[in-house]
């Protein structure tokens, strides 16, 4: 079937065919917080970047299908060389991650030679294949701090590389690249959240310019975002809407806020049910990435999952 026609089943039909596809192939399909609603209601297992790392290297499958964007699918199979990891849509990805050039950063490296470089998740292969270790938004700060350096190149993401600095006292130099999503947050969204729900409690994403972050009562992951969601009967969420959908459909009796109805990151949204569906059943789009590069990007990502235990 081509994929027109999967767009033309119900998500009844939809689901129940993916039930029967993961059992075929033994199949998982994992999917990020920020995923539409269909498709974290059928995903096996959701979560941030850190937690489907960790899932990619826990599972039995053999096949992996990962709802997220191009870095998440590549860290899948860099973890996982031997099984099939398939990204439904090749065409979601993270802008973020696209403002890092491996060879800029490698000349960027020549000139802090005893400094180490971390780079975030949210960054491509070819990256992390020339870094030192890598982190996630929930362990950024425990990594840096561990870093056997003085000096840490950080990079996509100055947001949370200004975050990281405020929580270490090694010289962090940061890489000028952002989350559009969460950079498009300003102090006054956090005012005027609070003016709507009084006393309610704020929670804003690392990935937030630091005038946000100064603002919020509480900084999280979107991990730690939800552990604070079953924490809290009220809760005001800066960052994605997608994670505000999963709280108030996983806590119906407790009521969630979007610091902003417009904190949307498009291409987290380009992956639907259909493609899901068609993907697994087609093997579209499969993640491959050239042995050398992988082997080194690896070495980051091991180091990082070493370091957060």
């Amino acid at each position: 079937m081509e994929l027109e026609e999967y767009a033309k089943l119900s998500t009844d039909d939809l689901a129940a065919r993916l039930e029967e596809l993961k059992r075929e192939k033994n199949a998982v399909v994992l999917g990020h917080n920020y995923q539409v609603t269909e498709v974290q209601m059928v995903a096996d297992h959701l979560g941030d970047s850190l937690r489907l790392a960790q899932l990619a290297t826990e599972t039995d499958a053999a096949v992996i299908v990962l709802c997220g964007v191009d870095f998440m699918a590549e860290s899948a199979k860099i973890l996982n060389p031997g099984k099939t990891v398939l990204h439904p849509n090749d065409r979601a990805t993270c802008p973020m991650a696209a403002m890092v050039p491996a060879r800029d950063l490698q000349a960027f490296r020549a000139d802090y030679p005893d400094a180490a470089v971390v780079s975030y998740v949210n960054t491509s292969a070819e990256v992390k294949a020339v870094s030192d270790v890598c982190c996630t938004s929930s362990n950024a700060v425990e990594i840096v701090r561990k870093v056997d350096a003085d000096e840490i190149i950080f990079v996509p993401d100055k947001n949370l590389a200004a975050y990281v600095a405020s929580k270490t006292e090694k010289k962090v130099i940061p890489w000028d690249g952002y989350c559009y999503v969460h950079d498009g947050f300003v102090a006054e969204d956090v005012g005027l959240a609070r003016g709507e729900h009084p006393g309610v409690p704020v929670v804003v994403h690392p990935e937030s310019p630091p005038g946000v972050i100064d603002a919020a009562d509480f900084v999280a992951s979107t991990g730690g975002m939800m552990k604070l969601a079953a924490e809290h009967e009220e809760l005001i969420v800066g960052t994605e809407v997608g994670l505000v959908d999963r709280m108030n459909r996983e806590y119906p009796d407790r009521r969630f806020y979007p610091l902003s109805a417009f904190a949307v990151c498009r291409t987290m949204k380009m992956i639907d049910l259909p493609q899901v569906v068609w993907s697994l059943e087609s093997g579209n789009h499969v993640v491959e990435i050239p042995e050398e590069i992988r082997a080194r990007a690896e070495g980051a990502l091991a180091r990082m999952l070493e370091l957060s235990v």
